[in-house]
């Protein structure tokens, strides 16, 4: 990937009060240091006319200056050289945080398919396969969308190394729904890694288990031979995660951060540490959906961020990069991933815009059906019209809506015996596709 500018350094004590001489000679007030237009990293300053009377270099220390006067401080998560990592809030992250508060916390308006206990079970499995699939796919599985899906929905077993992956970050996630109320431990990460990578390591003995060679320990490299991030050296991860667990779970003593802030902190300090030989990445996703559940942002659980990285996975790791070549400053993290989020959102709201009215249009097809189905037959069928090629199990059914095998059969067998799905045989076991004239059955009913 093409590496961000390394901004220039700002000039011992001497030179740096000549240049702010000659900028205060410019009249250049601090309230038009970013006049760049916004938080923007020095990769992006160098190309944006500077106030007139200053060289790009110039501006850039004033930048710093105001930037730094507004640092806050996480004492306790350092950077390699020994320093705390900091941040500020400018308008952008303060706007895009009251944003992600409003629309993934508390009581707020949104689609009842996912406040209603009939139906959010449905988008939660949803939800958990779609990130499953594209979180592995940041990291290479090569599986397809159609696959993958076909593998969780029918419990088969994983066919290949990529299908392992997606499992796994499966399995994971779902931990995490789990672990939501539990603090964060060392041994909690540790267990969530060997969940994201069993069976998928070059050493399978490295599963759950922190790197302990510094002769071995996995640096992050772009094309060729090109160095982006040396970590710690392994003697220091062990403290270096129970300080992270301590400030997930708000005991460190650090000052207020606001939730979802802190959510993407964890995130970027478990790619920053690269605890792992591999899976670090998975593991810091994971996290970052933990601690926001945690902290009472209950849609996280229907969001997919990875998606949304897997769509500029440059940018995602060009996020990583600004902030250690800028000083620590998280900032540029934040901005990046407040705004994949915010994209999230509100792509599961046209997500479940669609649902919803395809949803209605299913029920004005059944509504002169005879008998009563429920919301899972109405979301089979609306499934089985969109993909007349699919078939259902009595597994894949329980699955997708997290009943009893037994609920799953009845289901099933009462739509056969309207004959809206034909039954039929894989191996020893029995299942169903839609009927062939599924459209014109409902059409006409």
């Amino acid at each position: 990937m093409k590496t961000p500018a390394q901004p220039p350094p700002l000039p011992p004590s001497d030179g740096l009060a000549a240049v702010l001489e000659r900028a205060l000679g410019a009249a250049i007030a601090p309230a038009v240091v970013d006049s760049a237009g916004g938080y923007l990293p020095w990769d992006k300053v160098r190309f944006k006319t500077p106030p007139e009377g200053l060289t790009h270099e110039e501006w850039w220390i004033w930048i710093k200056l105001a930037r730094r006067a507004n640092y806050r401080a996480i004492s306790t998560l350092l950077n390699v050289r020994d320093q705390p990592f900091v941040y500020a809030l400018p308008d952008e992250v303060l706007r895009a945080t009251d944003a992600i508060a409003r629309n993934a916390s508390g009581q707020i308006t949104i689609s009842e398919q996912v406040t209603d206990s009939d139906t959010r079970d449905r988008y939660v499995v949803s939800s958990l396969i779609e990130e499953a699939i594209t979180s592995s796919q940041l990291e290479g599985a090569a599986t397809s969308h159609r696959e993958a899906k076909d593998m969780l929905r029918t419990g088969r077993p994983p066919r290949d190394h990529s299908e392992r992956m997606i499992l796994n970050n499966y399995w994971a996630m779902e931990h995490i729904r789990e672990l939501k109320d539990q603090p964060l431990t060392p041994e909690l990460v540790l267990e969530l890694h060997r969940i994201v990578t069993d069976g998928t390591l070059e050493n399978p003995e490295y599963a759950g288990r922190l790197q302990d060679d510094d002769a071995q320990r996995v640096a992050v490299w772009g094309d060729g031979e090109q160095l982006l991030h040396r970590p710690p050296p392994v003697a220091e991860l062990s403290a270096r995660l129970q300080a992270l667990c301590a400030f997930a779970n708000d005991t460190s003593g650090s000052p207020y951060l606001p939730p979802v802030l802190r959510a993407l902190t964890i995130h970027f300090m478990v790619g920053y540490d690269h605890y792992f030989e591999d899976g670090n990445g998975r593991t810091a996703r994971a996290l970052f959906y933990w601690s926001m559940l945690r902290q009472g942002y209950w849609l996280a659980e229907f969001l997919s961020i990875s998606r949304v990285l897997r769509a500029a996975p440059a940018r995602y790791a060009r996020s990583f990069l600004l902030t250690e070549q800028d000083d620590g400053d998280l900032t540029h993290f934040f901005i990046y991933h407040l705004g994949v989020v915010e994209r999230a959102i509100a792509d599961l709201h046209a997500y479940l815009a669609r649902k919803a009215d395809e949803m209605r249009s299913v029920q004005s097809r059944l509504r002169a059906m005879r008998g009563e189905y429920n919301h899972r037959q109405l979301a089979l069928l609306d499934y089985a019209l969109r993909s007349p090629g699919e078939h259902f199990t009595v597994r894949s059914h329980s699955r997708s809506h997290r009943v009893s095998g037994e609920t799953a059969r009845q289901d099933l067998q009462a739509l056969e015996h309207q004959g809206l799905l034909d039954r039929f045989k894989i191996s020893k076991q029995f299942a169903w596709r839609p009927a062939p004239d599924l459209p014109r059955r409902l059409a006409g009913a």
